[in-house]
């Protein structure tokens, strides 16, 4: 069996909330002088080992800098001695993806995630995230879930039983009903809650990516057709699929429970990280070098899980990067409707001079000025190893999800997201000027697997 189980100790901290662009790490030295900053930076450790600020300013030059292995260990030694100030390691993150060193990244990421909900760590934080009845009805089906494969043993019933009965308690004063989890009733589930309990290892694969589909093509339909918008059929190998399927499940990563209608998220630095998914992430950049390469780095990585319902429109957004790779990994047969359950494009573009919090959650804003631009919506259903790539600034939503009751039916989507929606260059503007010449793409149902099932790939008109 793969991946491990631990019960008991401490409990992980925060939640997830919506993925915000990471902050920019600071910029490293001119070139020539990094040598002597790392000399200087080295000599205050050893006069100060406990010189956070040096140890971390250190790392992040390593880091850029691409000399992985000092900086893993210098970063072991900040987590070690201030495992409470975690602020800045979206930084060390964000530099090593910059970089674009994948190996070092989900080490980072793995690092950090451990420390935030691994065995060990800081229980008192994880009273600023409340309950929610949805959260322990997933964890409680995926305790079972994890007992039914033996990747948890016979401790766990009782475990299950606690939940169980804060659940009971928590529905009873309703479904949107939330408390937090250091209050006296929930006592008996704070050694479990929001914890690794079980990782699933999810190694490289031959190939990530399927042969069944064109890269070029799909470079070519995205580059040439406004507003960018392309799917893709037979996306991942089938070993590639099942794998990561199996990680979704198993993997007690779901901590992000603050979104309406029951979802849950997992972010790659609170423990969505696998050799296997920045296998995908590195393939991707490339397959398509003049959609993604080198000039777009992998900024942020997500899953979502929810079902089974969840009404239409009601998550629209806008993201703060370049390139949105979203794809989505259940099988099939839980859709209980084949024509939904999808993705929602719509032709307009989040103006710039628009913060975070607007375009990526105020639907009383973004409604209306979606209708005043008079915007226009590709919907793309659901389809299991479907990808959806599409310029990530356009505003998008979940399509109404009618998926069959049971924990292996959620439906899961994956999303990748690369560069800053500032750096985008080929679909500018969409909202105002510069996309002249540019043929609009809502027609377009290419770019899908090549060979006979070819057919089964198709795009609908929304309202």
């Amino acid at each position: 069996m793969r991946g491990r189980a631990v019960l008991g100790g401490g409990g992980g901290a925060g939640g997830g909330g919506a993925a915000r662009p990471p902050p920019p790490p600071p910029p490293p030295p001119p070139p020539g002088r990094t040598d002597e900053t790392v000399r200087v930076l080295g000599d205050a450790l050893l006069g100060d080992p406990q010189n956070h600020p040096a140890r971390r300013e250190l790392a992040l030059l390593l880091v850029a800098s691409g000399r992985r292995d000092e900086a893993l260990t210098l970063l072991r030694d900040e987590l070690r001695q201030s495992d409470r100030e975690l602020a800045w390691a979206p930084d060390v993150l964000k530099a090593a993806l910059e970089h674009g060193d994948f190996p070092l990244a989900e080490a980072c990421a793995s690092l950090f995630a451990h420390l935030r909900w691994g065995a060990g760590s800081d229980p008192a934080a994880r009273s600023t995230i409340p309950l929610s009845v949805p959260k322990l009805r997933h964890d409680i089906d995926q305790m079972h879930h994890l007992r039914r494969l033996g990747l948890l043993g016979p401790e766990y019933g009782p475990v299950i039983d606690s939940y169980q009965a804060v659940r009971d308690r928590l529905a009873a004063q309703g479904p949107d009903a939330r408390e937090p989890l250091d209050s006296d009733a929930n006592r008996c589930i704070t050694d479990t809650y929001n914890r690794l309990l079980h990782v699933r290892d999810s190694p490289r694969v031959e190939r990530a990516l399927s042969r069944r589909w064109d890269p070029a093509c799909v470079e070519e339909r995205y580059l040439a057709n406004a507003p960018g918008v392309v799917y893709v059929d037979d996306f991942l190998t089938e070993e590639a699929l099942d794998e990561l399927y199996r990680f979704c499940l198993e993997s007690t990563v779901w901590f992000g429970n603050r979104y309406a209608h029951g979802r849950l998220g997992a972010l790659m630095q609170d423990g969505f990280m696998s050799p296997l998914l920045m296998q995908i992430a590195e393939e991707l950049r490339a397959a398509l070098p003049r959609l993604i390469g080198d000039r777009y780095p992998l900024r942020q990585m997500w899953g979502f899980k929810c079902g089974p319902e969840v009404p239409a429109d009601v998550t629209t957004h806008a993201d703060f990067a370049a390139v949105n790779v979203n794809f989505w990994v259940t099988p099939d047969e839980a859709n209980a409707d084949e024509s939904s359950g999808g993705l929602v494009v719509h032709d307009v573009d989040a103006p710039m001079s628009w913060g975070f919090d607007t375009y990526n959650g105020r639907q009383d804003v973004i409604g209306p000025f979606l209708r005043g631009r008079r915007a226009r919506s590709m919907t793309i259903p659901y389809r299991r190893n479907r990808a959806v790539i599409f310029n990530s600034d356009l505003f998008h939503a979940s399509d109404a999800v009618r998926f069959r009751p049971g924990y292996e039916n959620l439906r899961i989507n994956v999303t990748m997201l690369y560069g800053d929606r500032e750096a985008e260059v080929d679909h500018p503007r969409l909202s105002g000027t510069g996309t002249a010449g540019l043929r609009p793409a809502w027609r377009s149902a290419a770019f899908t697997r090549t060979g006979a099932r070819s057919a089964r790939s198709r795009v609908s008109r929304g309202g």
